[in-house]
């Protein structure tokens, strides 16, 4: 039997991926690539050719969720097979599932990791990662409402906990969420629900092109943060939970925060 390889892709371009995953490129039978379950601003398909020398085959979401991956499964059955995800490759459950599908025809699995906007985020804001409670993806307002991150932020805060929200993208229509509207849709919730999870003087913090040479981090309270231009997508939001005084002073120093925030925890 043959196998895939799941290959992280990083954040930003096509220099993200690591030596030991181009190298797994360049000795594959077939290589696969999806690229709506993130953003990546700066990545080129023919550039990465170029470096890899592999012709890349795109897979979209009705490919692999719907069909299973059966055109990768199919061409893995006595060959060496690449996926190519970008980020982390199994941050996403859709590549999970399709790991599981392989492993039980046969398939051999394994995993070259990449850069994950987990990660990305936590080094650029300077909060401890070991306080982050769970994430949450926020969904376009138009097509659902914003309560599950609203618990979601709602439970972490309890916790003392930061919460990490990823904002939903469309890479087919060309869709990316930005944190002005995310703000905006949970202040509706906040509305409706009544329960000052989401108000205008809680601390937020806005990180924008995590992974790129030109990322934008700003933490400063709603009422400000909600009218900050963090310019193109992708864009990622932290709701911060209790703060460590090592954590203010990274969002004073890293991300502009308030000079307040130091008074706050005296």
């Amino acid at each position: 039997m043959g196998e895939i390889v799941f290959v992280g892709l990083g954040l930003h371009d096509e220099t993200g991926i690591s030596l030991r995953g181009l190298e797994e490129v360049k000795t594959a039978n077939a290589a696969f690539i999806e690229l709506y379950t993130s953003f990546m601003p700066n990545f080129s398909i023919k550039n990465f050719e170029g470096i890899s020398g592999k012709r890349l085959r795109i897979v979209s979401r009705r490919e692999l969720e719907e069909e299973n991956g059966k055109a990768i499964l199919e061409a893995a059955e006595n060959s060496k097979v690449v996926l190519l995800v970008p980020g982390d490759p199994l941050i996403a459950t859709t590549h999970i599932a399709l790991r599981i599908q392989a492993a039980k025809l046969g398939i051999k699995t394994r995993i070259v990791h990449g850069a994950s906007i987990l990660s990305a985020v936590i080094g650029l804001s300077g909060l401890h990662n070991y306080k982050f409670g769970k994430s949450v993806t926020i969904p376009f307002p138009d097509e659902t409402p914003s309560e599950t991150p609203y618990e979601v932020i709602a439970q972490n805060k309890k916790l003392g906990l930061h919460t990490l929200c990823l904002l939903d993208i469309k890479a087919e229509k060309k869709r990316y969420l930005t944190i002005q509207e995310s703000l905006n849709s949970l202040l509706k919730t906040e509305d409706k629900k009544k329960k000052k999870v989401v108000t205008m003087d809680m601390l937020v913090v806005g990180i924008a092109r995590a992974g790129s040479n030109n990322p934008t981090v700003k933490a400063d309270f709603l009422k400000e943060l909600i009218s900050y231009d963090f310019g193109e997508p992708p864009h990622s939001i932290v709701f911060p939970g209790k703060l460590h005084f090592m954590e203010a002073e990274a969002l004073i120093i890293l991300a502009d925060a308030p000079k307040k925030l130091r008074e706050a925890l005296e």
